[in-house]
């Protein structure tokens, strides 16, 4: 076991941020802010955006390079992100670290080790919001195991995370893929306004053209293709708000039952490792109702309105509480991805900013979503819709899984690897692809 340390200043660069909040547009510059900031590459899509003067004033303390590792410093302190896009300025309670005299792979991971996280739960500071100063990364001490070994590990957890973030892209795209057909089919009616000027839908199936009609009719809420019909939310979707499970119900046993709440929906997905319990007697008792199955569809109700994630296999035993909505399709009347996609959707993202109530923190409930209508397609249309996403999503949830178990891997072997206690070649069985 390697007893060697060096103190994070000796061996990278700090940078922090300007301390202020600038104003923001629609077009221009990515700003990084703590919330852009997850584990893996550093994504700059969902960025706010800030004009070329601000840019040029948020830049003048960094230039990002890859390789290089951006940590937040307030809130939610110490997760870090990999440059690997370069065009963008850091938003204030971030800091930029830039390597120089060790591997930054290597570094990137022993960051995320659970040595490096115990010290730096150790040195945040603040009784209302935790804050990590530079001072404390600055010192922040960090394992060495000499040049091949760091090279080797950094080979090994990078290979890991590049095969976690190729599983992600690939989601990504499928997603897209579902989503763009619901919106040509669901909300522009691209088959429809085709078949009215008489043309062909494009990239369909003469037997599915078919099951579109050729008309649209008038209702209060505008033109509906014809012979599909505006239909209450509760119609076509089965919902049930969890109940409120307290404090005092929890159970520190690991055979209890683990239920969801706002915090476990984390990108598109669930995060259940540290989720609470109650009991297994109180959950198939009077709790019973509120057990998830595969493929149910939870929906934040509070704080960040409308995150949802899909429920997998793997997830369960699991229950609802407070704050999450579980949908389900009502049989006969709509269908899985119809019923994801809508529900990801801008106009029912946009329904529930609208009707949600609460001062300090907005919230809906069912009945905000009583009050929702939605254009329905006749079901031999969502069938056919079903038929060709469906398998999209079977494919990103095997990838989600398997993206799962690679982290699952990755955060086993990290620690030992970087106490020294495992060596390189130790782990080619555990690796093979």
């Amino acid at each position: 076991m390697s007893s060697e340390q060096s103190v994070l200043a000796d061996i990278a660069d700090v940078v922090d941020s300007l301390h202020k909040t600038p104003s923001y547009t629609d077009q221009g510059y990515p700003m990084v802010r703590v919330t852009d900031v997850k584990y893996g590459e550093l994504q700059l899509q969902g960025c706010l955006k800030v004009d070329e003067h601000t840019f040029n004033e948020f830049s003048r303390r960094y230039t990002p390079k890859q390789g290089d590792i951006i940590i937040t410093r307030v809130g939610t302190y110490g997760i870090t992100a990999r440059v690997i896009n370069t065009v963008f300025c850091l938003g204030q309670n971030t800091a930029a670290i830039i390597p120089h005299s060790i591997n930054a792979r290597y570094l990137y991971a022993a960051l995320n080790s659970a040595q490096l996280r115990y010290q730096i739960d150790g040195s945040a500071v603040g009784s209302t919001q935790k804050t990590l100063s530079l001072k404390c990364i600055n010192a922040l001490q960090i394992p060495r195991l000499g040049e091949l070994q760091e090279a080797e590990v950094a080979e090994l957890i990078g290979s890991l995370d590049d095969r976690i973030t190729l599983l992600r892209e690939t989601n990504a795209t499928l997603e897209a893929i579902a989503q763009a057909l619901f919106k040509s089919w669901f909300v522009d009616f691209d088959p429809v306004r085709a078949k009215m000027e008489g043309r062909a839908p494009e990239g369909m199936d003469e037997a599915t053209a078919a099951l579109f009609p050729s008309t649209f009719s008038d209702t209060p809420q505008g033109p509906v293709p014809g012979g599909w019909s505006m239909e209450p939310l509760s119609d076509v979707m089965d919902f049930k708000e969890g109940p409120g499970i307290r404090n005092w119900q929890y159970t520190n046993s690991d055979e209890g039952t683990r239920f969801i709440n706002i915090r476990c929906i984390q990108d598109g997905d669930l995060t259940i490792e540290t989720a609470n319990r109650i009991s297994n007697e109180e959950a198939n008792g009077k709790y019973a109702h509120f057990h998830l199955a595969p493929w149910d569809v939870v929906v934040s109700t509070s704080g960040t309105l409308g995150r949802s994630a899909i429920v997998r296999e793997e997830h369960l035993p699991l229950m609802l509480n407070t704050s999450v909505i579980r949908f389900r399709p009502v049989t006969g009347r709509t269908v899985f991805s119809f019923l994801y996609q809508y529900l990801n959707g801008g106009e029912f993202l946009y329904k529930l900013e609208s009707m949600a109530s609460g001062s300090v923190q907005k919230n809906f409930g069912p009945m905000h979503l009583k009050q929702i209508q939605l254009i329905c397609p006749t079901f031999p249309v969502l069938e056919a819709y079903e038929d060709l996403c469906r398998p999209l999503y079977e494919k990103i949830i095997a990838n989600r899984t398997q993206a799962q178990t690679l982290a699952t891997l990755r955060d086993t072997l990290l620690p030992r690897l970087i106490s020294g206690q495992l060596r390189l070649p130790e782990l080619s069985e555990h690796i093979s692809a």
